[in-house]
């Protein structure tokens, strides 16, 4: 192992910077070069890339998105394009690349490991829907953005006493609601993965303004649910004012946390070290608080999990 190379694919998340300054300067410390793809496998395809020094990736670390810059490919799902990929690897001497990125990331990481190139895949999104790991990079941030958000608006639905429907991201995976709605105290969340009629949600707000209550928070995960039809219903059921706040890609961007730069730091430094070793179809993600690694392919029909008891105690809290 001589070269190896790095890229951001997919959704930009809060921490991927951290990952590639890991995987830069771990490289550099194992006597390896590094070269960074731009755009993802766009970039590969295209054979856009740069050399990286440990300058590359000075004061990286805080930043949000990506310095490398992330793209979908259609062009790398053809039998034309990924060849053009391999060639690209192939006329570079590069011995094992990085793959930073989501579950269609891994997936392009596994075709190229079946054709000889030791990969190595790194969980960053915020949905944290890889389910084999506990917690995927920009996940944490996502939540606490969400919170954020979620707080000010509680301010002015109780200044107005209104009743807002916040809508998040996570895509079919509720983690980022659940999370967020038990933080900051929602009276319902609507996720994918547990069916709650609307009717109830409408119930619930009515039995709290005859306790007294000035104002309700729903929130609602992209995947259960449009924002905006879910506020029409409340409206239309309760007679209550009701707006919408779609939180969006706000929940991308932003200075990583310390957590989502922790568990960065460490992926990355063990994705090089597995290929230092000579693994490659593998991703590595944080299991019962350790960086471990699994086959791609085992990673990936993982089955999705969701906490249910989590789920049941911010109904419990929110009465």
């Amino acid at each position: 192992m001589r070269r190896i190379a790095v890229l951001t694919s997919g959704g930009d998340a809060p921490g991927m910077n951290a990952a590639i300054r890991a995987v830069v300067r771990k490289g550099l410390n194992a006597g390896l070069c590094i070269i960074g793809v731009r755009r993802g496998y766009a970039g590969l395809v295209a054979d856009d890339m740069v050399g990286l020094d440990a300058g590359s990736v000075a004061d990286i670390i805080h930043r949000g998105g990506t310095v490398l810059r992330t793209a979908r490919s259609q062009e790398f799902m053809t039998d034309d394009g990924f060849n053009k990929a391999l060639a690209a690897l192939s006329a570079r001497n590069i011995d094992g690349l990085v793959v930073i990125g989501g579950d269609g990331s891994f997936r392009g990481a596994q075709k190229l490991y079946e054709h000889g190139v030791l990969t190595v895949g790194i969980p960053g999104t915020i949905d944290n829907d890889i389910p084999a790991f506990e917690e995927t990079i920009g996940f944490d941030t996502a939540v606490n953005t969400a919170v954020q958000a979620i707080d000010r608006i509680r301010d002015t639905a109780t200044s107005h006493e209104r009743t807002f429907i916040i809508e998040v991201m996570g895509r079919g995976a509720g983690h980022i609601a659940l999370e967020a709605g038990l933080a900051a105290g929602a009276e319902s969340i609507i996720v994918p993965e547990e069916r709650l009629e609307w009717q109830e949600v409408c119930d619930r707000i009515k039995r709290g303004h005859l306790r007294g209550k000035l104002h309700t928070i729903i929130v609602v995960c992209e995947g259960a649910g449009k924002g905006f039809e879910v506020g029409d219903f409340v409206a239309g059921c309760t007679g209550f004012d009701t707006r919408v706040t779609v939180l969006g890609h706000v929940q991308r961007g932003g200075t990583p946390t310390a957590r989502d730069r922790v568990i960065a730091s460490k992926l990355g430094a063990l994705a090089v070290d597995l290929l230092v070793a000579g693994q490659g179809g593998v991703v590595v993600g944080i299991k019962n608080g350790q960086a471990i690694s699994l086959p791609i392919n085992e990673a990936l029909r993982s089955v999705p999990s969701f906490d249910r008891d989590a789920y049941k105690l911010a109904a419990i809290l929110a009465q």
